[in-house]
């Protein structure tokens, strides 16, 4: 496929709800802007699009807890995370906001198209309704048990466990979130889009690349967990999605339209189009022309997201963007999995994140420790699976290879040039032969070194341009290994005492690699790539210097050159001590008890109500684990009178064998509903903490069985 005129990248825009956590940034934001600046050093035409989502129902149901106005809540995450994005070096072109006017006019211009072009079906159909909160609800609003994987959080729209793309009717036990209560099904008019009708164009252009035709993009080039969803959701039967919704916060129907009073856009037809806004005002404020970047077919487009995106950007926004017919599709969505932190999932409900603003803030005084973040969410980051964050690793990968390899190199050419040359490049004759970098015991030659250092390099683009950053980064620090053996075989601090002219070989082929370094660092580690550019007296640029680069190592010229002037040697990274991994430890786990989130209260209740239900105290006699269910156990509970079958999906919490004899109170006039076959008669009642953790409330040890609980 012929190279591209131009590129436009995109992040997913995230919630304006709750600051940033590592997780975020290792997903969607860290692999695109590594991608950008490598674009931008190459000297390409590159636009990088982001911008705050206002208009989730995430975001009213934190005002909601708050108890603010959701502009409230946007205004002050919209600002923190804009500015963390820059603090930890993202560079976007534009950070924008979904509730701009000129976003509320774009979005509202392409419900009027895809309407206009007869894309949308109206149609009445039944949502749920909270009757306590007296309003429908958007599917963020509803959790229940995941029919797919069990996952009892997942919400209506998607199980952001499995990954499974649902409607709110799938759900197993549904509840809202706004009162906690059991939702009921109510008549309300909207405007669907039928994904079904344009399958005969989507599934080729997924599964082949080809659009209309012509080869569009190379699907062996799309992750394959990117492609096996969308095969999925293809395979599983496309269905109608509504595009609108009863809220009282979002972007309007356009009111000329019948019937749009009182409804606003779907979230997921008003957020992607927020990348084109953004692109619009990125435009106007640089005097640009947005149209070839969103409808030239030489403008490469691409998605960077985390993996419980992939559908909405693969399916419904590509649909969305070819049903308007002025718009390009995304060459490629190249979606991230999962980080996990600390042998735990992620979770801000329970606060088991390090937050990048207070990881920025903690550092301040330290500007290394963003580059050194930077570098182990490289490290660890989650391209084809879910990984995993820990503090050791972290200072593992400081210490053994920003310090001991990368620095340690670094620090000792310089001090070593310094030493022998004040400082000046040597002259050298390329004739001479040294001991090789890569076999120790084999001769080498300057020419046959410099071509390994261009190897390095041309690996670095290709890793870059497959999105495969973790090899990336390694091929960098590979050749930083390469440095650190060219000196440990050779050994100038000897071979100067009996071969001046060899050991001036030396120093300048690890000036050449230093040089490098400096180079190719900075779509890695911009700043880190700065300082080594100071230390060795070279200019910086905004957008890095690696087509420069190329083109000398393709020509054999030198990189640095003779007689340039270096500066002295200065700080780059230095080691972690494992006392601070035990204060970053001690730090994560003491905020789960800093932060509590507590579930809202429920409606007001009567006195009266409270008498129908018959509460007994009990005693577990039997318990085991049911099969194929890892959250459920069988227990025979004695009350006294009779024995009854429970099941309890507290599995994950206690073995069967330690609760033998608890003691329980048990809701006995439930209804016996089966589960997983087995007709369970009551329920166990059971505190949870903000951990997520269960406990059993249970009566003395000296309590008998069967008495009422008043």
């Amino acid at each position: 496929m012929k190279k591209p005129k131009r590129y436009l990248v995109t992040s997913a825009l995230p919630y304006a709800n709750g600051p940033l956590h590592i997780g975020h940034l290792a997903g969607a934001y860290l692999p695109a802007d590594i991608y950008v600046r490598y674009l931008r050093a190459m000297g390409e035409d590159v636009v990088f699009i982001c911008g705050s989502d206002e208009h989730g129902a995430a975001i009213t149901i934190r005002a909601k807890q708050d108890g603010v106005a959701p502009q409230d809540i946007v205004d002050r995450y919209n600002a923190l995370i804009k500015d963390t994005f820059e603090k930890v070096g993202v560079s976007f072109d534009i950070y924008h906001r979904t509730s701009s006017k000129l976003h509320h006019e774009t979005a509202q211009d392409f419900f009027r198209v895809l309407n206009k072009n007869g894309e949308f079906i109206k149609q009445v159909s039944e949502q749920y309704y909270d009757e306590s909160a007296q309003q429908f609800l958007a599917d963020r609003y509803i959790t229940g048990t995941c029919p797919k994987c069990n996952h009892e959080e997942a919400y209506g729209d998607q199980c952001e466990n499995c990954g499974s793309t649902l409607s709110p009717t799938e759900l197993i036990q549904p509840k809202s979130k706004m009162s906690g209560e059991t939702p009921v099904l109510k008549e309300t008019t909207h405007w669907y889009l039928p994904l079904d009708k344009y399958e005969e164009w989507l599934r080729p252009w997924i599964e082949q690349g080809i659009l209309k035709g012509e080869t569009h993009h190379n699907p062996n080039e799309w992750k394959p967990h990117v492609l096996g969803q969308c095969k999925s959701w293809l395979d599983g039967g496309l269905q109608a999605r509504a595009m609108t919704r009863d809220l009282t916060w979002g972007v309007d129907v356009p009111q000329e339209i019948e019937g749009a009073e009182g409804k606003k856009l779907y979230v997921w037809l008003d957020a992607p189009i927020g990348y084109i806004s953004a692109t619009k005002q990125w435009a106007a404020d640089h005097g640009k022309d947005w149209k070839p970047y969103w409808q030239d077919k030489d403008t490469k487009l691409l998605h960077f997201i985390g993996k419980d995106n992939i559908v909405f950007h693969c399916v419904i926004f590509p649909v969305i963007l070819n049903a308007h017919g002025d718009y390009i599709l995304p060459d490629n969505v190249p979606a991230n999995q999962f980080l996990n932190l600390e042998g735990r999932k992620i979770s801000t409900s329970k606060n088991w994140a390090i937050w990048v603003h207070e990881f920025v803030e903690d550092f301040k005084e330290q500007p290394e420790f963003i580059d050194i973040l930077r570098y182990y969410m490289i490290k660890v980051m989650p391209e084809t699976r879910d990984s995993e964050f820990t503090w050791k690793g972290f200072q593992e990968a400081n210490n053994t290879e920003l310090v001991n390899n990368l620095a340690n190199f670094i620090n000792r050419v310089v001090v070593l040039t310094n030493k022998y040359y004040d400082g000046k490049i040597p002259t050298i004759d390329k004739s001479l032969e040294i001991n090789c970098s890569s076999e120790e015991g084999k001769k080498s030659s300057f020419n046959a070194e410099f071509n390994a250092i261009k190897i390095h390099v041309e690996r670095v683009g290709a890793y870059i341009e497959k999105y495969d950053f973790r090899n990336a980064l390694k091929e960098v620090m590979a050749l930083s290994e390469l440095g650190n053996k060219l000196l440990q075989f050779n050994a100038p601090w000897s071979l100067i005492k009996t071969d001046e002219e060899a050991t001036k070989v030396v120093m300048n082929i690890a000036a050449q690699v230093v040089t490098t370094l400096g180079v190719i660092l900075f779509p890695f580690l911009p700043d880190t790539s700065k300082r080594i550019c100071n230390l060795l007296n070279l200019p910086t640029s905004k957008n890095g210097n690696l087509k420069l680069l190329l083109e000398k190592l393709e020509n054999n010229q030198s990189i640095i050159e003779n007689n340039h002037q270096i500066n002295k040697p200065t700080h780059l990274f230095t080691k972690l001590s494992d006392q601070w991994v035990e204060e970053q430890i001690q730090k994560l786990e003491d905020s789960q008890e800093k932060e509590i989130s507590y579930v809202g209260l429920k409606k007001e209740t009567t006195f009266d109500d409270f008498q129908e239900m018959d509460l007994r105290t009990g005693t577990i006699v039997t318990a085991e684990k049911m099969k194929k269910a890892k959250k459920l156990l069988q227990l025979t509970v004695d009350v006294g009178f009779e024995q009854r079958t429970v099941v309890s999906g507290i599995a994950e919490f206690f073995k069967p064998e330690e609760i033998i004899g608890q003691k329980v109170l048990l809701l006995a006039n439930l209804a016996p509903r089966k589960i997983r076959g087995v007709e369970s008669q009551g329920m166990i009642l059971m505190a949870e903490n903000e951990k997520g953790e269960l406990a059993f409330v249970s009566p003395p040890n000296d309590f008998g069985n069967g008495f009422v609980v008043r």
